[in-house]
Formats: structure tokens, C-alpha cells, sequence
């Protein structure tokens, strides 16, 4: 049972690295996209209108829940609650198990 549940730690581990290194990715590629929007933006019509913000915006907002799932962060549904809710699923599962058998 213990090296199952070692098994399964490093299963989520490896999950989480894979996460962070794709959010990484993301990451570099909206600095290097986004500063050549800008060098771009400058280049054409010297900021007068910084039309480049639109794009870092909108992508910006996708990056930001990219890195709230490969940190594991969400304010409204933490892990606790998510263990809590798993454990009582498996109990009642359980319970309707072990009463089923009395009637069999």
C-alpha cells in the first residue's frame, strides 16, 4: 500500500513538472511575441496609439489561469476540499458496497 501511494505521489510530481515546464513556454513565448508586437507598434507609428496592449491583454488573461492550474492555486476550490470531497465520495461508495452485500 505505501509503495502504491509513493507510486502515485511521483505520478503527480511528474504532472506538475509537465505543467510548469509547458506554463514556462507559454511564458517565453508571450514575452518574445509580445515585445516584438511592441518593437513593432514603435516602429510603425512611434506609440502613438499602443495598439499592442490588446494582444498582451487577451493573452495575458490566458497565461494568468495557465499559471493558476500549474500552480496549483484556485482561490474558491482548494486542495483540502478537493481531499475532503474525494474521501467522501469514497466512503459512501463504500457504505452502498458493504450494504448491497447484506442483500445478496
Amino acid at each position: 500500500m505505501e509503495n502504491l501511494d509513493k507510486e502515485s505521489r511521483y505520478f503527480q510530481a511528474k504532472e506538475q513538472v509537465r505543467e510548469l515546464k509547458k506554463f514556462y513556454g507559454s511564458l517565453m513565448s508571450y514575452v518574445l511575441v509580445i515585445g516584438g508586437l511592441a518593437a513593432l507598434n514603435y516602429y510603425t507609428n512611434e506609440l502613438r496609439y499602443p495598439w499592442f496592449l490588446w494582444p498582451a491583454f487577451g493573452w495575458g488573461i490566458g497565461l494568468l489561469f495557465h499559471a493558476a492550474k500549474a500552480f496549483n492555486w484556485n482561490p474558491i476550490v482548494s486542495k483540502d476540499w478537493e481531499e475532503r470531497k474525494i474521501k467522501e465520495f469514497m466512503d459512501r461508495e463504500d457504505k452502498s458496497q458493504s450494504t448491497m452485500g447484506r442483500w445478496e
